[in-house]
């Protein structure tokens, strides 16, 4: 008769499973020494007898044995067989395992879980309506090739494929700076510039700058989730400001200003995310006035700069705010997300400040796509893309506006934006939009959660559709369904 450890054995090993069947063995038996299954002392079956019970071939066994005699989990008596290791400490016995290592069913300690609401990735075969992303087609992958070809060649030449300066590629540092300075009006220099995972790295790199349990930390009513999400995860409350078709309301901030000690506070005033709407010179200079006094920082993302469409962009608030400003900037729109390229542009000190957590959470970013990034701008080819990618988004725009009108104009209200890649829908009717989110995944379409834009209940609702990464055919589908969802 088998013994109970035996049959116990059996039904963890599966030879369709993708781990080989003598690393199978070894995993089983770990978890049974590990839960006090098999006492220190306790003989092992031969391997010809393990063998015979699992149904595999012996020289298995023997080769999950050595492994584990090598490892110190097993030892060897000689001709009287093999044991569990005599140095092993007593563990406590608790439930034999019943599943094999990688089909354990849950966590056997604390975490903090991710919200509920899901994220809105596509399914297969489904269509994800994105917030504003660009069209990752439109970038020639032979000039990618090439700059990628420059920057391995340049690093090894010049030794700097080891580990460096967490501020980031000194190259693409100056190039950025170069940038900012001739484009956007900030007066930066390299040491201005430290390089981000994308501009969310960026905002969560500033929250752990500038916030601590008890902080407060003031957002739009309606405004990029993952930032609000950024600064509760350092323990700060989150203080909602009204926002109405000019931006933020500036006197709503000050009196939040006067009940709550604010530590910063985190805007799009370029593109307003998710309206679309640009804060106002007026209101700009206000804003600056109220964080001299009260002393706090604007985190101050200009997520996508480079796609303003009617007239001149306005300059970022760093570019004559510099002190007060922590500047988050991104290249993930102009040229591909992909890359995962953002920059923080601020202080020296605060740089350096910054470049300090980087050491704490990454050690250094990725030397050879930041090379290649600096050659991109250097060579002008970046320059010559951005020239040709607004043009077919200026073009994606005018488009998706008429079919909007077409398709959606006699239930919701959308204002063509000034730039940006989307756009910001609200229906006529709550039940409309409740009605939309509901059917919408069943057709096929996932985009995000009218509430995840929410800060407070009376925010007004809405959809943020972008229209960047579409083509027309992918363009028209996607409201079609949209169309399908609301009146079916």
């Amino acid at each position: 008769m088998l013994r109970p450890w035996n049959v116990s054995l059996r039904d963890r090993i599966d030879p369709s499973r993708d781990a080989p069947i003598y690393m199978q063995i070894i995993q089983a038996l770990i978890r049974d020494i590990e839960s006090g299954h098999l006492a220190s002392g306790t003989y092992l079956p031969s391997t010809r007898e393990l063998a015979a019970t699992l149904g595999v071939n012996r020289k298995t066994v023997v080769l999950a044995y050595e492994d584990l005699i090598a490892q110190g989990w097993l030892a060897s008596a000689g001709t009287r067989g093999t044991t569990v290791s005599s140095s092993l400490p007593e563990a406590t016995p608790r439930e034999a395992p019943k599943a094999p290592v990688d089909q354990a069913a849950s966590a056997d300690y604390r975490f903090d879980p991710p919200p509920a609401r899901p994220l809105a990735l596509a399914a297969d075969g489904a269509i994800k309506v994105d917030e504003g992303s660009p069209d990752g087609r439109l970038m020639p992958t032979e000039v990618l090739s090439r700059a990628y070809r420059t920057a391995i060649r340049s690093a090894s030449r010049e030794n700097r494929l080891q580990y460096r300066d967490p501020r980031g590629s000194s190259r693409l540092r100056e190039a950025i700076a170069e940038m900012l300075k001739s484009e956007r009006g900030l007066p930066v220099t390299r040491d201005n510039i430290c390089i981000t995972r994308g501009s969310q790295n960026g905002i969560f790199l500033a929250a752990q700058l500038l916030v601590r349990a008890g902080t407060a930390v003031a957002v739009e009513a309606l405004t990029y989730e993952p930032a609000v999400a950024a600064f509760h995860a350092r323990g700060a409350e989150i203080v909602p400001v009204a926002l109405d078709e000019g931006g933020v309301d500036i006197a709503d901030l000050e009196r939040a200003c006067r009940r709550h000690p604010i530590r910063a506070i985190f805007l799009t005033p370029h593109h307003q995310f998710p309206t679309t709407v640009a804060l106002r010179p007026e209101r700009r200079l206000r804003l600056l006035a109220i964080a001299h006094q009260f002393g706090f920082a604007i985190i101050e993302d200009d997520y996508d700069h480079e796609f303003h469409f009617e007239s001149q962009p306005l300059l970022p608030m760093a570019a004559y705010a510099p002190a007060q400003v922590i500047y988050v900037g991104s290249l993930s729109k102009l040229l591909l997300p992909a890359l995962r390229i953002g920059y923080i542009a601020a202080p020296a000190d605060v740089i350096d400040a910054i470049a300090h957590q980087v050491s704490l959470t990454d050690g250094m970013g990725n030397t050879l796509t930041e090379d290649a990034a600096a050659e991109l701008i250097e060579n002008g080819e970046l320059r010559r893309h951005a020239r040709k990618v607004r043009q077919v988004y200026a073009d994606r725009r005018e488009s998706f506006a008429a079919m909007l009108a077409d398709q959606l104009g006699d239930i919701a209200d959308c204002s063509v934006p000034d730039g940006g890649l989307a756009f910001w829908l609200r229906f006529h009717d709550p039940e409309t939009l409740a009605r939309v989110e509901a059917r919408a995944p069943g057709l096929g379409l996932r985009f995000a959660a009218s509430e995840s834009y929410m800060t407070r209940p009376d925010a007004g609702r809405g959809l943020r559709l972008g229209f960047g990464s579409l083509d027309e055919g992918e363009a028209a589908k996607v409201l079609q369904l949209l169309r399908q969802a609301a009146t079916e």
